[in-house]
């Protein structure tokens, strides 16, 4: 159980890599701020440790420096500070060190930092050459049924933010979201809007402006962080388009009959894709029964496929199609073959499945920064009945 009550104390408990996390509270408080916490604690201490997972050994071997976290980070029983960012500059990694000048000064800019609204973000910085870089991730999840229906599809996408900024910008983001075209009149007509299901905001983005007009108001990080993950389910546009034809000639041959086509720019190409196409446990295929007209495929029996791959995806070209076929063998005991579905891997550069793209960011600075913005689709669970 997450949650345990013991004589009036109760305990709230999850795991993290083998390594348990308690958190006690003897008052009525709510359970999400705590989980919150803990997850935010054990991010710190990888973070601090530069480990991927945590274990008993490295507890052990960081006993110390634990202390010295739990004694800035929690304040009689409250959380304080959990940003890597701003603690790193006063626990240092490993043993303490002394330091140097005055140590009240120290004191008050660590104090400044933890009582001040933007934890995330350390004061004073300059740089010669302000620079915002933007990239629009998405993972395309697609189920398709035998006879080329859509039985499931959805994109879950990110938008990944580096900044480089002087000072304490507030930067205004904007996407062609349905909702918010439709409130705003001076918007143009002729912008596709998208519905957005799901979001979910980095903490530095102002929940209480989203609410109210849609706008993604914040003040960013310094460097590279996570602005916002979104899920989308209708109006999605596949990258590609496979047909596959696969007959079992009797109990010794199956055929393979596989078309794939792009459906994006002919400006646009792909890269790294990848067909992983099924075969039965109990076959073999040489050499001269896979024909190509395009990239490289090749029987791999350790993984029971034919992987198809090209390097390059080009979206002028009609489309390339496979054909082969693989002989099976007998066993005492053989089982029907049930057809597992036909796996795709892609990247496309410059191109969104879901129709999002960024209509504006603004930066309410004296100077003018450079933007940059890029779209990635990628395959998530790109999947084809067989």
């Amino acid at each position: 159980k997450p949650i345990v009550r013991i004589d009036g104390v109760t305990f709230l408990v999850t795991q993290c890599d083998g390594i348990y996390l308690v958190g006690t509270v003897s008052e009525n408080v709510n359970p999400t701020l705590v989980f919150e916490f803990l997850f935010a604690l054990a991010k710190l201490f990888k973070e601090y440790f530069n480990v991927q997972k945590l274990s008993k050994e490295v507890i052990r071997d960081n006993f110390v420096l634990i202390y010295e976290l739990l004694d800035e980070i929690v304040d009689n029983g409250y959380p304080q500070l959990t940003s890597t960012t701003i603690l790193s500059k006063f626990i240092k990694m490993g043993t303490a060190k002394p330091q140097d000048g005055d140590d009240t000064k120290l004191k008050g800019k660590l104090t400044k930092a933890i009582t001040g609204v933007q934890d995330w973000r350390p004061t004073g910085l300059v740089y010669q050459k302000n620079e915002i870089y933007i990239d629009v991730l998405e993972r395309v999840n697609l189920l398709l049924s035998q006879k080329g229906g859509v039985l499931r599809s959805d994109v879950s996408g990110s938008v990944i933010m580096k900044t480089c900024l002087s000072g304490m910008p507030t930067c205004k983001f904007g996407l062609n979201d349905k909702v918010r075209l439709e409130r705003n009149p001076n918007s143009k007509r002729n912008t596709k809007g998208i519905v957005i299901d799901d979001i979910t905001f980095h903490r530095c983005v102002r929940l209480g402006k989203f609410d109210q007009d849609r706008t993604i108001s914040f003040t960013p990080p310094d460097g590279e962080f996570e602005l916002m993950k979104y899920r989308i389910t209708s109006n999605i546009s596949l990258p590609f388009k496979l047909i596959a034809i696969v007959n079992e000639r009797g109990r010794n041959r199956v055929e393979y009959d596989i078309e794939i086509k792009p459906n994006f720019s002919e400006k646009l190409f792909a890269t790294n894709v990848l067909v992983k196409i099924p075969v039965p446990e109990n076959a073999t295929a040489k050499a001269k029964q896979i024909k190509v007209k395009g990239g490289k495929a090749k029987y791999h029996p350790t993984h029971n496929a034919i992987v198809w791959k090209f390097k390059r995806f080009p979206g002028t070209v009609d489309g390339y199609r496979l054909q082969a076929e693989v002989n099976r063998l007998h066993s005492v005991q053989e089982k029907p073959w049930v057809r597992p579905p036909i796996l795709l891997e892609f990247q496309v550069p410059m191109y969104c499945s879901s129709g999002l793209h960024v209509r504006f960011l603004q930066v309410l600075e004296r100077y003018k920064p450079t933007k940059w913005v890029r779209y990635i689709t990628q395959a998530g669970a790109y999947q084809i009945r067989i």
